[in-house]
């Protein structure tokens, strides 16, 4: 079995590595890809050499890590996924992929891809979203209306039910997608965000900027997490950070993915508008080319859908 994969060899140098996949172990699954993403937050600074967080980057490194395949094969020891199943995975823009089973999530056969696809990162904010712990009577914000802001936003109103979730977002038609998605007030400028207003702050923008909007936003002891990638902008602390004694936690990859997916799969089917994060749509074979169209336009899609030949 032969097994293309996209590979970043260089700045703003994407090529197809194509190579023989060994053998799979008594513990893993062959998967053949059926559809990905691309995260513009996250890929698109390490395609442009431009994420903070990584001055010394070292070539040659995989790209992608979300995928939505087809079990081909199973090893012997694998009990609870067979052949002809659908599932997640995290092994990025190939068109087949061996993984071990228990790291997949099995997506039931009714839900469709583009819902799939997006379990991983609203598990990543829920996660964000429990260890602040919010009740439905908290105000808060959010800062960013991207896939991480989109997906918070959507777990704080349908999981936790807070009644009051505020957004700031200087993009105009990603704050209208916030309010699709239960947003109470979107912002479009830090000045407009109310002082000492909110007890929690979601940081979903990788903008210093809206970080310190939260942070002269939020109440005396009041808490934000963290859950942009930083890759843009490096964060700071503020006056407000030491006069309000306020609280600043990270959060990195999902509590569970499976036992998340039981709750997402059950809820989109009365929040069909979360797939609407998908703002483009190509064919894996366009890859290298969007790549390219990306790091020179100033159109930013929150999300990117990538298709295979099945």
């Amino acid at each position: 079995m032969m097994q293309q994969s996209l590979v970043l060899v260089g700045k703003r140098k994407l090529e197809w590595e194509r190579k023989a996949l060994n053998p799979i172990e008594e513990d893993e699954l062959l998967i053949q890809t059926i559809a990905g993403a691309i995260s513009i937050g996250a890929e698109l600074p390490q395609y442009n050499e431009s994420d903070v967080t990584d001055l010394d980057p070292k070539y040659p490194r995989e790209t992608g890590y979300e995928s939505y395949g087809k079990v081909i094969a199973a090893g012997k020891h694998v009990l609870d996924i067979e052949v002809g199943d659908f599932v997640l995975a995290f092994y990025g823009h190939k068109d087949y992929g061996v993984v071990k089973a228990e790291k997949v999530v099995k997506v039931p056969e009714t839900i469709d891809y583009t819902y799939a696809l997006l379990n991983t990162l609203s598990c990543d904010s829920a996660k964000g979203v429990m260890k602040l712990g919010p009740n439905k009577w908290d105000h808060v914000l959010v800062a960013g209306a991207g896939t991480m802001g989109l997906l918070t936003l959507h777990f704080l109103k349908e999981y936790i039910n807070v009644e009051k979730v505020d957004v700031l977002e200087t993009n105009k038609a990603r704050g209208k997608r916030a309010k699709t998605f239960g947003a109470n007030n979107v912002y479009i400028s830090e000045d407009e965000v109310p002082r000492e207003h909110y007890k929690y702050g979601f940081e979903c923008s990788s903008s210093k900027n809206a970080f310190h909007a939260i942070l002269k936003a939020l109440n005396h002891n009041g808490e934000v997490c963290v859950l942009s990638d930083g890759n843009k902008d490096l964060f700071f602390l503020n006056e407000d950070f030491y006069k309000k004694e306020l609280k600043i936690v990270g959060s990195s990859d999902g509590w569970d993915y499976r036992q998340h997916s039981q709750w997402f799969f059950e809820n989109i089917k009365k929040s069909e508008y979360v797939n609407t994060i998908f703002e483009s749509h190509i064919h894996s074979n366009e890859l290298i080319d969007y790549f390219a169209y990306l790091s020179e336009t100033s159109e930013s899609p929150i999300k990117v859908l990538v298709t295979y030949q099945v």
